[in-house]
């Protein structure tokens, strides 16, 4: 009996894993795809980093092999950045050691395939806290440099702004310092360049202090927003964090909001009782929630009702910096066998707000999309990368969309999609990148108007392409 179990086992899993992976594979080992799970791809091979000098032997070989060659790390960007067609694919996921701290000038030098929540453990003791990352401390720090990402602080906008340098491993085998002093004409390049100029070993990025902050929770209407964050806000130095909430629910579709600012607390004394790192909390009910805003209209007053009864029931608790940098992410994993969740942002001048808002729910009501959330960032401008999201000060609408994994249901999401874009970019605005590849050409130029310039440098700076991914197959060429 056990023998047969021995055979019977390896077979039903195979026809799993080719459910899942919606392909017909003789060796699923060799398929790869991302955290939406639209794009399942058959590479050559996985190689592992968590040595450099294993990493470095790597890009040799795939010279020697002419393979193609792109870098993952969590593989949350979702339009194919992170693998390629019979390609290689570096997981550097096990390099990823926090190098140094120094308190006194208040940096990290940490390896690349390190998350934010490895440096969050290493700093925290020393009363460190970090300047930009994303709402969730899941990522690699490569990964995040990639996307030049941004959060919840609005004092410092975009992760360029953080870094001091990094070592970089070229296309053909060199490792260089980069630095906005020393290979210079790279660092803008690099940073929100996707992985397509080299490896990123390691970054030194600067810190600021840890703190304890109060939360301040208020409802708001959508009209109201505009003025309240730029009067009230944004004037406040002592406002370290901003995060909004917009309604994705049926009866106050786009209107409603809710608002928390982190102000520097006056109880500086009380930092030592509640600076340890906390772990997710109410993981569970939060997937329960948002699974029934996936299903039903009722879900979804449901599931916002609840969002702002928390969020203004926390109003006047003490939270660290560290903390408040360490969002529930669990309750993002979602594997449908249908469907999955997608994200989308958008980035729009902050005084193009109220009347952006107005044009994306008249047309959002005539649109058959499953929105479930939508949360709001600040983020300052910054032109420094070539890729720059932020040509002013911007207002970042981050929207989490749950469709179909079918061609006809990414054919309807995409063209929803493109018509949100177009109103974003009537509206002087931009589009993030690290998404599925629903975008035009056009689009991507009149949100990006150094685009052709960045790819430009890319053929220029890497003339045999060796690293590539399907983004910059089907953007790039």
């Amino acid at each position: 009996m056990r023998k047969v179990w021995m055979i019977i086992i390896p077979i039903v899993l195979s026809y799993i894993l080719i459910f899942q992976w919606g392909l017909n594979e003789r060796d699923p080992k060799n398929i790869i795809t991302d955290v939406s799970r639209l794009m399942p791809t058959k590479i050559d091979k996985i190689v592992k980093g968590s040595q450099e000098k294993g990493i470095v032997n790597a890009l040799s070989k795939a010279r020697e092999e002419n393979l193609r060659v792109s870098i993952a790390g969590k593989r949350h960007s979702q339009g194919g950045h992170t693998y390629y067609p019979d390609g290689m694919v570096l997981d550097m996921t096990g390099f990823n050691v926090v190098l140094d701290v120094d308190p006194s000038g208040k940096t990290v030098h940490v390896q690349s395939g390190a998350t934010w929540d490895d440096i969050q453990k290493a700093i925290n003791p020393y009363g460190l806290s970090v300047k930009v990352m994303q709402s969730q401390n899941i990522f690699t720090i490569g990964g995040s440099l990639s996307v030049n990402a941004h959060g919840r602080d609005i004092r410092n906008g975009s992760l360029i702004e953080t870094v001091n340098w990094f070592r970089l491993l070229k296309p053909d085998g060199e490792i260089i310092i980069v630095s906005r002093s020393e290979n210079e004409e790279l660092f803008p390049l690099v940073i929100g360049g996707y992985g397509l100029f080299g490896v990123i070993l390691d970054v030194e990025l600067q810190l600021t202090s840890d703190e304890l902050l109060t939360l301040e929770t208020e409802e708001l209407d959508v009209e109201d927003y505009e003025d309240y964050f730029s009067q009230t806000v944004l004037k406040d130095e002592k406002v370290r964090m901003h995060l909004a909430r917009l309604s994705t629910a049926p009866d106050t579709f786009l209107k409603d909001m809710y608002v928390t600012n982190y102000r520097v607390s006056e109880d500086q004394e009380k930092y030592n009782d509640y600076n340890t790192l906390k772990k997710d909390e109410f993981t569970g009910l939060t997937k329960f929630s948002l699974g029934l805003s996936r299903n039903f209209d009722w879900g979804k007053n449901l599931f916002w009702d609840m969002q702002k009864s928390f969020f203004v029931k926390s109003d006047g608790n003490l939270e660290t910096r560290n903390n408040v940098m360490r969002s529930e992410s669990k309750f993002l994993e979602y594997k449908g066998e249908n469907d999955t969740d997608i994200l989308q942002e958008y980035f729009v001048p902050v005084d193009e707000y109220e009347e952006y808002i107005d044009d994306l729910r008249e047309y959002l009501v005539d649109e058959n999309i499953n929105l479930m959330n939508i949360t709001v960032r600040y983020v300052n401008q910054s032109q420094e990368a070539v890729l720059s999201y932020a040509k002013e000060d911007m207002f970042a609408l981050v929207l989490l969309i749950n469709q179909g994994l079918g061609e006809e249901e990414r054919k309807q999401t995409g063209e929803t999609i493109r018509g949100m874009i177009d109103i974003t970019i009537e509206h002087g605005g931009s589009y993030y990148l690290p998404y599925y590849q629903y975008p035009t050409h056009e689009q991507l130029h009149q949100a990006y108007p150094k685009a052709e310039q960045f790819f430009q440098n890319k053929r220029q700076l890497d003339p045999d392409e060796r690293f590539v991914s399907i983004f910059y197959e089907v953007y790039g060429k």
